[in-house]
């Protein structure tokens, strides 16, 4: 009975007077039964029994198998199909992420870079509907990876940035105006762009307000990140010959004041991120500020299955009628 429902559930309560018919005809069949004095059974030995006798009660097993189908018939049974249609809006998400050499300090674990990357990473994961992109800056800045919602493809590029891609500094300005670019012309009902950085805009022929100023007018909304201790971070100073990075503790410096116009600018919000908790805490809450659209709309399909039972119980009732006037007749 597996998808199953019925219309007039009350008509069961009637299966009751089955049971009852059925003690009913027990104790009026053994009342009526006949008896006859004989001396012995001797003139009888030879008579086989008569499958007649055998089968002289399923008449009323008919007749109730036929009040059982059309009681069944009466509750109207349906069947019951339901289906949803799912209608999504997803979000485009640009990260603009900063790569340049500061982002090595170990106030996070491993460091900023590696923490911030997991962190969006899993982010990524979070927002199987959206269309998301990446762009890294640092002294100048360009597109990794376009909007797609091929995430695995945008996840293994991910993965491949480190420091030295490209010529070091710190463009936030230049990141957010790359960033811009890539999701100005999008066609989604909510644009976020998600910029993280550690430091102070000291390049780029772009300053960090003209490119807050240039998403503004797009409806695009800019979630600004500013991840470092708040004191001593243990950062790179130098770089030696061969490639390594010489450390020591630096004094984390971020322009909060610029962040926080960019983000109120574009109807964002700030956040400053001094571990790895607090960065997924950070993302946590960006993916419950930006939830996509989802529209459900359900259906249902019934279909009417009474009548094979009320054709059952037809058929059952015409065949104890011809029973009971033609093999059974002299039994009943």
């Amino acid at each position: 009975m597996n998808g199953v429902a019925f219309a007039n559930p009350g008509f069961f309560y009637a299966l009751l007077v089955i049971p009852a018919f059925a003690i009913w005809y027990f104790f009026r069949h053994n009342s009526r039964k006949a008896s006859l004095r004989i001396s012995n059974f001797n003139g009888f030995s030879g008579n086989k029994t008569s499958l007649k006798v055998y089968f002289r009660h399923s008449l009323f097993v008919l007749r109730m198998l036929a009040l059982a189908a059309l009681i069944l018939a009466l509750a109207r049974p349906q069947s019951k199909k339901s289906w949803q249609d799912l209608k999504t809006e997803g979000i485009d998400i640009v990260l603009a992420l900063d790569i340049s050499a500061s982002m090595l300090a170990q106030d996070f674990k491993p460091n900023r870079l590696d923490a911030s990357k997991e962190i969006a990473m899993e982010f990524i994961d979070s927002r199987p509907d959206d269309r998301i992109g990446l762009v890294i800056f640092s002294g100048e800045s360009f597109t990794q990876c376009p909007l797609t919602t091929d995430h695995s493809v945008l996840k293994n590029l991910f993965s491949g940035v480190k420091t030295g891609m490209i010529q070091d500094g710190t463009a936030i300005g230049m990141g957010l105006a790359t960033a811009v670019n890539r999701i100005q012309n999008s066609k989604a009902k909510s644009k976020v762009i998600i910029l993280l950085t550690d430091g102070v805009n000291n390049t780029g022929s772009v300053s960090p307000e003209l490119a807050g100023e240039l998403a503004q007018p797009f409806g695009i909304r800019v979630y600004t990140i500013g991840v470092g201790t708040k004191g001593m971070a243990y950062s790179p100073v130098a770089i030696y010959p061969n490639g390594q990075y010489a450390y020591d503790y630096v004094k984390c410096d971020i322009d909060e004041p610029v962040l926080k116009k960019i983000a109120s600018l574009t109807g964002g919000k700030y956040f400053r991120a001094t571990n790895n908790e607090k960065l997924k805490q950070i993302y946590a809450e960006i993916d419950q500020l930006e939830k996509t659209i989802i529209e459900e709309k359900n259906y249902t399909k019934k279909s009417e299955l009474f009548l094979p039972l009320a054709l059952l119980a037809l058929f059952l009732l015409v065949l104890e009628f011809g029973l009971k006037n033609t093999v059974f007749r002299s039994l009943t």
